[in-house]
């Protein structure tokens, strides 16, 4: 069984901001912008958990701007199906069924003082990964309508042979509260650097002493871990 660590949402290379956390633990998971300009949900028109439009979360000086913004909603947890045509993302075609993808995202206190960190915020217990060439068309439109990169079909026409797709099945989720998985370090330059905290290795490994999980490509779980990583997971609320 593998398991792999995987950032998702927005962040400041990507929209800007951190996702909000609150008080209590909980979250929202904000999309990234869609920088296509075809989806239809936007951080406007789009509430979270909490009723809010995602629009709400953006500092108040960029929310005019930002109302009519579509947004990539990828992975979503509706069906879970999760998408990527880029080359660090390849890998995961080789995911199997009953493997965990386990996503993480930057999250910041809101109206109240945490600072920014990297939190796991869901995962999905693999039913099906592949190329998307690699399956049939009807399977593709059936089990991934709901994906961004198949749902909008000058996208998928364009990304399609080198479309990595990724289904969820039963025990996959959304998590109701944020878990905490980075440190603080300093990379050579002495510039701040969020890296897998202590405890999180403990229960992920240490990638071989690769532990900056800040801007990374996915983060494959070493075999000798991966029945204590799923059982970590499966008890986070």
């Amino acid at each position: 069984m593998s398991v792999v660590l995987l950032r998702v949402g927005i962040d400041s290379g990507s929209g800007g901001m951190q996702g909000p956390l609150f008080a209590d633990g909980s979250f929202e998971l904000v999309p990234i912008p869609d920088s296509l300009g075809v989806g239809r949900r936007t951080y406007g028109n789009t509430a979270g958990r909490n009723g809010v439009p995602l629009v709400e979360y953006f500092p108040h000086a960029r929310r005019a701007l930002l109302s009519d913004q579509a947004m990539h909603v990828d992975p979503e947890f509706e069906t879970f199906t999760y998408g990527d045509p880029t080359r660090p993302k390849a890998g995961l075609a080789r995911l199997e069924q009953g493997d965990i993808l386990a996503f993480y995202a930057g999250l910041e206190g809101w109206l109240h003082d945490v600072p920014a960190g990297l939190y796991l915020v869901g995962y999905f217990v693999v039913e099906w990964a592949g190329l998307a060439t690699s399956a049939s068309q009807g399977f593709v439109s059936e089990q991934f309508a709901k994906n961004f990169h198949v749902m909008h079909e000058k996208v998928y026409v364009a990304q399609r042979q080198r479309l990595v797709l990724v289904k969820g099945c039963t025990g996959s989720r959304l998590l109701e509260k944020a878990h905490l998985i980075s440190a603080m370090a300093t990379n050579r330059a002495g510039q701040p650097l969020k890296v897998l905290s202590p405890e999180a290795q403990a229960v992920f490994g240490d990638f071989g002493g690769h532990i900056s999980i800040q801007r990374s490509p996915p983060r494959w779980v070493d075999e000798k871990c991966a029945d204590r990583a799923k059982a970590f997971l499966n008890s986070l609320l």
